[in-house]
C-alpha cells in the first residue's frame, strides 16, 4: 500500500476496503477447492452476487478436455465484462435482488431441469454465495411470486436478520432449504460457498440450497409473526401443516456431499488489517459477527473511536478498527433512499460529532449498498459542518431513513461499483 494514513485518509480507507474486497474475489480462492472431474458428466449450477466470477473461475480452472455444462444466477449488472463478452461453458443469467423477480423464477426452474435424471457417476457442482435467495425464486406449492415479492419486502423493511429472513424464505420455497440437493441425487454434490452472514453457517448463506435445515415451519411462522408480517392463506396453510417442512441434518440424501467456504468475511478483515500494517498503523478487528440496528451500531463505534482518540484505550493511537457482519435497517420512511452502510455511518456521525482525528468508511463489499449505485461512504471530521454550510441536518436524514442523500452532496459516497463478489459489510475507522 502506498497511500499515507496521515497525508490521505480517504486513499487509506479505501484501500484498506478495496484490500478486503480483493481476498474475497473467486479467480483467486477457486482452485484449491474443485474436486477432480468424474467420470460421468460435470453440472454447474448456483446463484448470488458473486455467482458470475464464481462460474468463471471454474470455467478457466476445469480441464479443457473435461465435460462442463451449467447454468449460474447472479444480480443484474453482476456478469464480470470479460465473461460477458467471451461467455464460457457455464451459462450466466441475471435477476432481481434483493426482491425476487420473474427472471429469478425462471433461472431457478431451469436450474432444478437441469439436475434431473443425473447419475451416481456425475458431479454437481453448485456455486452459492450471498443474495442467493432472491435470485433463485422458485416458490412452494400454491404460493405465487407475487406473494413471495410481497412478504420479501416486508421482511427487508422489518428490521429482521438475515438468518430470520432466510428461515423464512427457504420454507416457501421448493429449491432452497436443501431442496436443490434432493433434486440432484443420485448425482455427488460438491457446494462453493462464499460467506456473506454473520457465523459462515452454510444454511444461512443464501438459504441454503444444498444443505440441511435445521429450522422449522414453526420457526419461519414464528418470525413472520414476531414481525406482524401478512401471511397468504396458502403460505400459513404450509407452514401449518409441516407440507413446506425442510430436509434435516442427519437426512441420507446428503451423504458424501462436500461444502467448501473458499472466502469468508473473517478473511477479508484479515486482508485488511494486514494492508494497515504494513502502512505502519496497528490494526484491531472487533468482529466479523456484528449485528444490530444500523444506526445504533454506528453509535457504539462511535464511543469506541472516541475512547482511542480521547483516552488512548483500549487501544493506543494511531490505528484502525475493523469489523463486519450484517447490521439492519428498519424502514420507517419509503421516501428515504439509502442502506446499511449509509445509515450506520450516519448515526457514526452524528455520535462522533466532529471528533478531531477519526474518519470512518463502511461499505457492502458487493459494491451495492441495498439498492443503490453506491458502496458506502466515508465520515470525516468536519462531515457534520460541511453539511450544516449546505443546510443539511443530519438527525432529519436519518429520521427518514435518507442517508445516501445526505451524503451525496457532500461527493462522500463510495462508488466503486458491482465487486463481483460478497462477504457483507466492511467497516473501518481510522483514528489519528
Amino acid at each position: 500500500m502506498t497511500t499515507r494514513p496521515h497525508d490521505d485518509p480517504r486513499g487509506f480507507l479505501r484501500a484498506l476496503y478495496d484490500a478486503a474486497v480483493a481476498r474475497a474475489l473467486p479467480a483467486d480462492m477457486t482452485a484449491q477447492h474443485l474436486p477432480a472431474p468424474p467420470a460421468g458428466r460435470t453440472v454447474v449450477v448456483g446463484a448470488g452476487k458473486a455467482g458470475g466470477a464464481m462460474a468463471a473461475a471454474v470455467d478457466a480452472l476445469w480441464p479443457a478436455d473435461a465435460p462442463l455444462s451449467g447454468l449460474v444466477v447472479t444480480r443484474y449488472d453482476h456478469v464480470p465484462p470479460q465473461y460477458r463478452a467471451r461467455p464460457g461453458r457455464i451459462e450466466v443469467v441475471e435477476a432481481a435482488h434483493p426482491v425476487p423477480d420473474e427472471a429469478g423464477r425462471q433461472a431457478a426452474h431451469r436450474i432444478a431441469a437441469l439436475v434431473q435424471g443425473l447419475t451416481a457417476d456425475d458431479l454437481v457442482l453448485c456455486l452459492i454465495s450471498g443474495g442467493g435467495s432472491a435470485l433463485l425464486a422458485m416458490p412452494a406449492d400454491g404460493v405465487s411470486l407475487g406473494d413471495k415479492q410481497a412478504i420479501n419486502k416486508a421482511l427487508l423493511k422489518s428490521g429482521a436478520a438475515i438468518d430470520e429472513m432466510n428461515c423464512v424464505r427457504k420454507h416457501l420455497s421448493a429449491i432452497k432449504g436443501g431442496r436443490l440437493a434432493a433434486m440432484c441425487a443420485p448425482a455427488r454434490v460438491v457446494t462453493l460457498l462464499i460467506s456473506d452472514v454473520p457465523g459462515d453457517a452454510p444454511e444461512v448463506i443464501a438459504s441454503g440450497p444444498t444443505v440441511p435445515d435445521p429450522t422449522t415451519c414453526a420457526d419461519a411462522l414464528a418470525i413472520l409473526t414476531r414481525y406482524g408480517i401478512d401471511i397468504p392463506e396458502a403460505a400459513r396453510r404450509g407452514l401449518e401443516s409441516g407440507a413446506f417442512e425442510t430436509p434435516k441434518p442427519g437426512d441420507p440424501m446428503f451423504a458424501g456431499h462436500q461444502v467448501h467456504l473458499i472466502a469468508t468475511p473473517q478473511q477479508s478483515l484479515d486482508a485488511a488489517a494486514s494492508a494497515a500494517r504494513a502502512a505502519g498503523i496497528d490494526a484491531h478487528i472487533l468482529s466479523d459477527e456484528i449485528e444490530g440496528e444500523s444506526r445504533e451500531v454506528g453509535k457504539v463505534h462511535a464511543a469506541l473511536a472516541r475512547a482511542v482518540a480521547r483516552r488512548g484505550a483500549p487501544f493506543a493511537k494511531p490505528c484502525v478498527i475493523l469489523s463486519g457482519g450484517e447490521t439492519t435497517v428498519t424502514v420507517k420512511s419509503r421516501a428515504g433512499r439509502g442502506g446499511r452502510a449509509t445509515e450506520f455511518l450516519l448515526g457514526c456521525a452524528i455520535a462522533l460529532q466532529g471528533e478531531p482525528g477519526v474518519c470512518v468508511l463502511a461499505a457492502d463489499t458487493d459494491g451495492i449498498d441495498g439498492v443503490e449505485d453506491n458502496a458506502g461512504a466515508i465520515v470525516m471530521p468536519d462531515t457534520l459542518s460541511r453539511a450544516a454550510a449546505q443546510g443539511l441536518k443530519a438527525q432529519d436524514f436519518l429520521d427518514r431513513n435518507d442517508a445516501y442523500n445526505f451524503f451525496a452532496p457532500l461527493g462522500d459516497l463510495v462508488v466503486p461499483g458491482p465487486t463481483y463478489t460478497n462477504v457483507n459489510d466492511f467497516r473501518a475507522l481510522l483514528i489519528l
